[in-house]
Formats: C-alpha cells, sequence, structure tokens
C-alpha cells in the first residue's frame, strides 16, 4: 500500500524566492500616498507624499558643486502649482524628516490628484489612495 499525500513534495520549491531579494518588506519606497486628514467640522486636507526621488547636480553661491535632492522628473513646487490653479484651491510644500517633501492641498481632492497624475504618465499602480 503507498500514499501518495504522505511524500516529500514542496509545491513552491520551483517558484524561488517570493520576495524576489527584495529587502525591504512592507516598505512604502516606491509608491505616491495620497491621504485625506480631517481638519475642523467638515474641513478636510489632502497630502500627496512620495515623489519619486534623483540626484541633481547643482552649483552653490560659492561655485562648489554639490549634489541636491530633487524629484526627478517633477519638481514639487511646479507641481503644487499646477494643482492649487487646476483644482482651485489652495496649499502648501511641507519638508518632514520621514517622508521628505509632502504637498498638502486644502479639500478632498484625491481622485482629481489620481487623474491628473496618471494623466502626467505615472503608473496607476504606483499610486497608493488612502482614506474613507
Amino acid at each position: 500500500m503507498n500514499v501518495q499525500n504522505l511524500n516529500s513534495f514542496d509545491p513552491f520549491a520551483d517558484e524561488g524566492d517570493p520576495l524576489g531579494g527584495n529587502q525591504d518588506v512592507g516598505s512604502q519606497q516606491n509608491y505616491l500616498h495620497i491621504r485625506i486628514q480631517q481638519r475642523n467640522g467638515r474641513k478636510t486636507l489632502t497630502t500627496l507624499q512620495g515623489l519619486p526621488k534623483g540626484e541633481v547636480e547643482g552649483s552653490s553661491p560659492a561655485g562648489h558643486h554639490q549634489l541636491i535632492e530633487l524629484s526627478a522628473e517633477y519638481d514639487p513646487k511646479k507641481l503644487l502649482k499646477a494643482f492649487k490653479k487646476e483644482f482651485a484651491c489652495n496649499g502648501t510644500l511641507v519638508d518632514d524628516e520621514e517622508m521628505g517633501q509632502v504637498i498638502q492641498l486644502q479639500g478632498d481632492q484625491r481622485l482629481k490628484i489620481v487623474k491628473f497624475l496618471t494623466e502626467e504618465g505615472i503608473p496607476k499602480n504606483t499610486i497608493k489612495l488612502h482614506g474613507f
């Protein structure tokens, strides 16, 4: 009598490493996060964080070349200006130690931001939408 289910068989043996060698399990590095925060009453605040970063070489007033960390394709100041003009709302750029530069907009602008960014060529699978 031969019982088949007692043999040692690993169904996931040919799959390899499920994480693909990525050590940052659960990291939020490669995503754009769009969140909404409740203020007082009906007022809300929409935040956008995780813009792609790159290194751009710039020069200081003394003439020394240094590496300045800026967004590779999207300048946060120009993006904020376009958001404010397109969505008819006010906004600001906040520097955070953990998250870098965060764009804050007044009101619930989450779906408008997603539509705007996808039209600009950012893949929708890299955008995470949080909130209610």
